[in-house]
């Protein structure tokens, strides 16, 4: 009897109707994923029945209770948009919304050259992830053969982005150790030496992890850099109006570079600074040298979003477009990005000055010098593992915290935590 027979005979008997184990053994050499770091910290954290805990590793916003904040514009964009009978459930385009692209792009680029003479491809994405993974598969295929260039640190998705994407990621020296600033010097050393036409990822406002961005200077610095080696910039906005509390300061360095006529693309996410965290809202540009190339390249992305994730989703899309939209809302979220930069400019300054007043050694400045939400404190690995194994301070083991998440009820005990572990683990 062969297999098939005797299969159909198992069936067959009552007694038999179950398939063996070793029938369904073809996934077992499946190996678990290593878990994600921030994940895992969450995962510690929710099980933590410490009532000390603190978490400082996730990079979303929070208010001085610790709780998610749903921004009072978003409330009423979102009633707008169920109120209106106009609007149904049917599938957006691939490319998405297209009045949602035009206006994110201004959002981003203002009026610059490229804005103007309508020569920018944009697609609505997946947020800032879908963003960069599109934008990684764009490359791909249509730049092969030439490397990403990441700051060495960044954003730890990054990589693996790009490795998904198979695309090489190279790095270029951002931090400074011993300033616990920007290394500027080795950033245009390493951008002017890497192979012509290179891409250089650039993140726009609030760089993530250490919250240290370049000053106006040093931004058309490193423009005059990229310009001389022809390379390709890719900034990486999450937080415009999230770092500084202002739209327009947080978007100097992508409109400098559109103005100044830098090859470009542009990955935006509306997580962070609408508070959309759930609802996966974001852009994808490709700056064209001409008005007649947009159409190809749209055509393109089309393409590549319909393999990977066919159309972006409609609702968070229709609440940021009833926002920029209305002129009061806007100036609603103007105001309102205002106050959570603030909270988180405020508790920079209250950690400061706990580490002042406990005269923790070592220089803490840059925690107010730098930007955004996050801090890169400078922490060894074995200093972090002392913050969440004895104090129950969850963070990134590379020194990361999250700003959002320090409130006025637990500044003094996450100070008294790092004083404890810089004094007493080298």
């Amino acid at each position: 009897m062969n297999r098939v027979s005797r299969v159909l005979g198992h069936f067959a008997a009552e007694s038999s109707a179950q398939i063996s184990a070793e029938d369904c053994a073809f996934m077992d050499s499946v190996e678990e994923a290593p878990m994600d770091a921030i994940l895992g910290m969450n995962l510690l954290f929710n099980k933590d029945t410490d009532p000390r805990k603190v978490h400082v590793g996730i990079g979303a916003y929070r208010t001085d209770e610790g709780k998610p904040f749903v921004l009072s514009c978003v409330k009423k964009a979102e009633a707008k948009v169920v109120a209106d009978s106009t609007l149904n459930k049917e599938y957006l385009p691939q490319r998405g919304d297209a009045e949602f692209g035009e206006l994110a792009l201004k959002m981003l680029l203002g009026s610059t050259k490229p804005v103007v003479e309508g020569r920018c491809a944009t697609v609505q994405t997946l947020s800032g992830t879908g963003s960069l993974r599109v934008g990684g598969e764009f490359i791909r295929r249509h730049l092969p053969g030439r490397a990403v260039y990441l700051s060495n640190p960044t954003w730890g998705t990054h990589n693996s982005i790009l490795e998904h994407s198979g695309v090489a990621a190279k790095s270029y020296r951002y931090w400074d150790e011993k300033s616990r600033g920007l290394n500027i010097e080795g950033m245009l050393a390493d951008i002017s030496s890497s192979p012509m036409g290179s891409i250089i990822m650039l993140h726009a406002a609030a760089h993530n992890p250490t919250g240290v961005d370049p000053t106006e200077e040093q931004w058309k610095r490193i423009a005059a850099a990229c310009h001389a080696n022809a390379n390709i910039v890719w900034f990486d906005s999450a937080y415009q109006g999230f770092a500084s509390g202002c739209l327009d300061k947080d978007a100097f360095a992508a409109r400098y570079f559109a103005d100044h006529g830098l090859p470009m693309i542009t990955s935006q996410s509306f997580a962070k600074n609408f508070g959309l965290y759930g609802e996966r809202i974001g852009t994808f540009t490709v700056v064209c040298g001409r008005k007649e190339k947009v159409a190809n390249v749209m055509s393109q992305l089309d393409v590549i979003i319909r393999n990977l994730y066919s159309n972006p989703p409609k609702h968070g899309a229709n609440i940021v477009k009833v926002v920029l939209k209305d002129a009061a809302l806007t100036q609603e979220w103007r105001d309102e990005l205002k106050i959570m930069s603030g909270r988180i400019i405020s508790m920079r300054k209250a950690l400061f000055d706990e580490l002042k007043r406990l005269g923790t050694p070592g220089d803490w400045t840059h925690i107010t010098s730098q930007i955004g939400m996050f801090s890169y404190t400078g922490l060894t690995v074995k200093q972090c593992e002392n913050m969440i194994n004895k104090h129950h301070v969850y963070m990134l083991k590379n020194g990361r915290i999250s700003m959002a998440g320090v409130t006025t009820k637990n500044v003094a005990y996450l100070a008294q935590a790092i004083d404890e572990s810089v004094r007493n683990i080298k």
